[in-house]
């Protein structure tokens, strides 16, 4: 028996035929996982680590469609694949359809992808002052234009939406956006449980999810929000009727988290799933970190090391580091410099040093909210509008 927290003892693996191979298009996904977009954290790199634990399917950092027309250098950085991956997810993010049409366009023709995802659920002010992410479904004319026009580039290329209940309780937008792009073509949906408003903070509203399911009876169904441990996406899977989960802040510092969610889902459809072990040693995260920081640089030049250190903290959560040795892993230099400091770590702790239970449901990364959702001026007064935000709404640094 694994070591498992006290929320989730007594949930049972996977019985055999009790879930499927979902179906995103022509693509095939499973367990029925999916990597959410993370800016600045699902590049290659990280991509790579998790589709080696378990399968599933891996998206890609955000990255606007304006960017990816003009050819920002960066836009382009972060939409490259690595040879051996597959399928190619990207997630992509645009505020009116003729660029939207016109990114679509160029990944599908130049065969880039496998698959395409389109954001509508990012909270934050940067974004939704400016009339995108989650400020869009509020436009349903407007957000219907802008996944038709993708939908209608893409040809057999699946597209899927991904986005949250709604901006605040007062203006919840999930049940007739998913009715929309459900109508235009999309191939699935993925609904993160909590409105803008929330951000990232309280509890997931699952329920939600059961709604959205009921309502899209077409497509496949994701439910996203508080997956710490593969038995909440079991829960979730069997209290909202879903078709499958996005993972994504339970991932960070833990890659592994697939292998185990493959385990409790069974490694084929219909086998029927295991319970899992003890999560990994010291020894077993050192190794990883070690892999990972190399991968990054590799990828992303010298400068990759410095794109890992916010990840040292994720990874070691609920080890006694002590705060010495996580300061130094903040200002770590190198992939050997990095090494030096696990193996100092290995030495004091002990290289079969376990994690604490609890920590594995200690939100990594943000925890921000609730905060007020900030939106353009007369955002509100006329829903059947259809003129696109202005063209700064779109001119974001792609992966951030």
């Amino acid at each position: 028996m694994g070591l498992r927290s006290e929320v989730n003892v007594g949930v049972a693996p996977a019985a055999a035929d009790e879930f499927g191979t979902v179906r995103v298009g022509p693509m095939e996904v499973w367990p029925p996982v999916v990597l959410a977009p993370m800016a600045g954290v699902t590049n290659a790199p990280f991509r790579t680590l998790c589709r080696e634990m378990g399968a599933g399917l891996f998206v890609s950092e955000m990255i606007t469609a304006r960017g990816l027309v003009d050819g920002n250098a960066k836009t382009v950085r972060h939409s490259r694949f690595e040879p051996d991956e597959s399928p190619r997810s990207i997630q992509l993010y645009g505020t009116e359809p003729e660029s939207m049409h016109s990114a679509v366009r160029l990944l599908v023709n130049e065969d880039r992808v496998d698959h395409i995802d389109l954001n509508f659920g990012c909270p934050m002010p940067k974004v939704t002052r400016r009339g995108g992410g989650a400020a869009l479904p509020l436009k349903p004319r407007l957000f219907g234009s802008i996944v038709g026009a993708a939908v209608g580039a893409a040809g057999d290329v699946p597209v899927t939406v991904k986005f949250r209940k709604g901006t605040d309780n007062a203006h919840l937008t999930y049940l007739e956006a998913g009715r929309i792009a459900e109508d235009v073509g999309v191939s699935a949906l993925a609904l993160h449980a909590r409105t803008a408003e929330q951000l990232y903070s309280g509890e997931a509203d699952w329920s939600s999810v059961a709604s959205l399911k009921a309502a899209v009876t077409s497509i496949p169904v994701f439910g996203n929000g508080d997956i710490w441990e593969p038995w909440d996406a079991l829960r979730m899977m069997r209290s909202t009727g879903c078709d499958g989960v996005v993972v994504g802040r339970g991932c960070l510092g833990r890659p592994w988290l697939f292998g185990d969610l493959a385990t409790v889902f069974g490694c084929s459809p219909g086998s029927g799933g295991s319970d899992t072990g003890d999560p990994p040693d010291l020894a077993a995260v050192a190794a990883v970190m070690s892999r990972h920081a190399r991968l990054l640089v590799d990828w992303a030049g010298p400068h990759g090391i410095r794109d890992f250190r916010k990840h040292t903290t994720w990874y070691l959560k609920g080890y006694p580091t002590g705060p010495a040795a996580r300061r130094d892993l903040k200002a770590v230099e190198s992939p050997d410099d990095l090494e030096g400091i696990l193996g100092g770590l290995l030495d004091d702790l002990g290289r079969g040093m376990g994690i604490d239970p609890a920590s594995l449901r200690i939100p990594r990364s943000h925890r921000s909210g609730p905060r007020r959702v900030v939106l353009p001026d007369g955002w509100l007064d006329d829903p059947e509008d259809m003129t696109p935000p202005p063209a700064e709404a779109e001119a974001l640094v792609s992966g951030g």
